[in-house]
């Protein structure tokens, strides 16, 4: 599977809007698969795929900050955040398969900024073991998926040397962005059932933005995942443009819990810098997410629209007239 990094060699584009969107480039990095390219209806200037991965000129404007939940502040250890006591986090790769003009994380790939990735996690896995409270470390980044087999199986094979650590999850954007890239690497499939167990599962948190992500190929990926002893979920943001339609929302959670992939968070969008022109207000957004919710079943329900605010996660429990009724899950 190819990889695009250059949006000048984006032959679908026009000359000029190549030229035009080489700034914003040059600002956040740009990288896409070709699998992911393919799904672009490039006859619509506005097409979801499109806007997911092709940047705009709007990342430019002034808007939010590149670290708006403040993560700086739960290192405990290089490559390590603590923010919730049953919960750590091992950010383990600097890399993406694609990378999603809306992420939060977008600070972590500017060439300008020091990394808080960290490729020796030694100090994390210390602290970990340390911290008998921790019973569920999620492995981010970047994206745990794009490592190779025997570097996750190493990282895998410390965690499950110590006996307080019981869920692992890997979040993953790699089942949409480039799916073959797991069902396709039998390697990686048993390095994962090695360490899946009955009583501590591994867990993988997919970023299905769009119901036409769901593809023949994506969908053979979770099945290659699930046959591996592996739990799929799914969570994203509200994305104007993308999934803001009641319709097209409730088919994602249709068509996610047909599958077998459990409808987990769905994130108010955080004010991150360059990610204005995704942003749903909050009221508009309770709406959709309702509306959405009366059209599928008990399963696409299961859904909860939460903020991720640097004060803990909150979810947003009802929009009436001028109130606003939100509750800490932590």
């Amino acid at each position: 599977m190819g990889y695009r990094t250059d949006i000048r060699r984006i032959d679908q584009l026009s000359e000029q809007e190549r030229e035009r969107l080489a700034p914003v480039t040059d600002e956040y990095v740009f990288r896409v698969s070709d699998y992911y390219l393919s799904l672009i209806d490039w006859e619509d200037p506005a097409d979801p795929i499109r806007r997911i991965v092709i940047p705009s000129e709007g990342e430019l404007a002034e808007y939010g900050r590149l670290d708006p939940s403040d993560e700086a502040s739960n290192y405990v250890a290089k490559g390590c955040q603590h923010k919730y006591t049953t919960t750590a986090l091992l950010l383990v790769s600097d890399v993406c398969g694609a990378y999603c003009r809306f992420c939060f994380r977008k600070r972590l790939f500017k060439e300008d900024v020091e990394s808080e990735v960290s490729l020796d996690v030694s100090e994390g896995l210390s602290y970990i073991a340390a911290h008998p409270e921790i019973n569920n470390v999620l492995l981010t980044g970047g994206d745990p998926l794009v490592l190779s087999a025997t570097r996750l199986d190493k990282i895998l094979t410390a965690l499950r040397a110590i006996d307080h650590v019981k869920i692992i999850r890997l979040g993953s954007k790699m089942l949409a962005f480039d799916p073959m890239r797991i069902a396709g690497d039998p390697k990686l499939l048993d390095v994962l059932s090695q360490h899946t167990r009955a009583d501590a599962r591994i867990y993988v948190m997919a970023h299905f933005n769009h119901p036409r992500e769901l593809t023949e190929q994506a969908l053979a990926c979770v099945s290659a995942l699930q046959k591996a002893g592996v739990i799929t979920i799914n969570q994203t943001p509200l994305l104007r443009g993308v999934n803001d339609d009641p319709a097209v929302l409730a088919e994602l959670l249709d068509r996610l819990s047909w599958a077998g992939v459990t409808p987990y968070y769905l994130f108010q969008n955080r004010p991150v810098a360059g990610n204005a022109a995704f942003v749903v207000p909050l009221r508009e957004g309770y709406e959709i997410v309702e509306a959405a919710k009366a059209r599928t079943s008990g399963l696409g329900k299961r859904v909860k629209y939460v903020m991720s605010h640097a004060s803990g996660k909150i979810e947003v429990l009802a929009v009436q007239r001028d109130r606003i009724y939100l509750k800490y899950h932590q």
